[in-house]
């Protein structure tokens, strides 16, 4: 037996090394993973990058080919991301001080500059966590927190978005959405006295609507009474004895319409103001 493994034992190592190199210079891909081929310290190419346009299956995922020590693989999620922002205060533009949670969603497209810029996605989040601190402030600190509460919010959020976008492209990343968990005010007299200070502002606010209508209300009247004695003094111009006649009838209905109970009006049958009653005076 040691004679045979005196006689084979090179073969046999040499066997064993190919196998070992073999298995050495394949690596797997999943879907979910692009990888990155470093060689020397520098990325030269990307296995199963993510492509918008190209659908799973037909990415370049699975076994791939690499140059065993000279060559190393980095694996980097092609995944949707969450990136978590720590509670912090923020200083609105009514001077109120926010108790702010709020994450990020964003997805590695250019994993070379990612590995060259941040290295891992470990620090490209430590990257981007300070930037997402920076813009939040930024942008609610230009709007009050009652606007927080309106769809103006979408608005502030597409603006940090965007703002966190520009800075994520540096590093191979684009953001794909923000979204602010809480903004809540702080607890206790802070909190009592914001409130206080919202109900007398919508206060104002309702009492200048209601005087703005008011005031609205007394012009179209005052237009209509104008627009009504036109019309009865056009009309009295056409017709002057029909006019007369309409205006007393109206008379007659309000008279005699209005009156309560059993009580009566006693007139003699020659009072002017039965004139249309009687024959040939219209």
């Amino acid at each position: 037996m040691e004679q045979l493994w005196e006689r084979y034992k090179l073969p046999i190592i040499a066997a064993a090394a190919l196998v070992v190199a073999a298995f050495s210079s394949i690596v797997i891909v999943p879907e979910t993973q692009q990888a990155v081929v470093v060689r020397t310290g520098e990325p030269v190419r990307v296995i199963n990058q993510f492509r918008p346009d190209v659908p799973y299956g037909q990415t370049g995922a699975g076994m791939v080919a690499r140059i065993p020590i000279i060559e190393q693989v980095q694996f980097v999620d092609r995944r949707i991301l969450d990136l978590d922002m720590e509670r912090q205060q923020v200083l609105s533009n009514d001077q109120q001080r926010l108790q702010v949670d709020a994450y990020a969603r964003f997805r590695v497209i250019d994993p070379v500059a990612m590995v060259r810029n941040a290295g891992t996605e470990e620090n490209l989040r430590s990257q981007l966590a300070p930037i997402l601190n920076s813009v939040l402030r930024q942008e609610l600190g230009r709007r009050s927190f009652a606007s927080l509460l309106t769809p103006e919010r979408g608005t502030a959020m597409t603006n940090i978005r965007n703002a966190l976008d520009r800075q994520a492209r540096q590093y191979g990343a684009q953001v794909i959405d923000v979204r602010i968990k809480r903004a809540d005010l702080p607890e206790g007299t802070p909190l009592q006295a914001a409130y206080t200070r919202m109900e007398t502002d919508r206060e104002q606010e309702a009492a200048a609507i209601r005087a703005q209508g008011s005031r609205d209300a007394q012009i179209i009247r005052a237009t209509a009474e104008a627009d009504a004695a036109r019309t009865y003094a056009d009309a009295y111009g056409k017709d002057p004895e029909f006019y007369d006649f309409f205006r007393a009838m109206q008379s007659y209905r309000r008279t005699f319409e209005s009156g309560e109970g059993d009580s009566s009006i006693i007139m003699s049958p020659d009072n002017d103001y039965l004139r249309q009653f009687r024959t040939g005076n219209r």
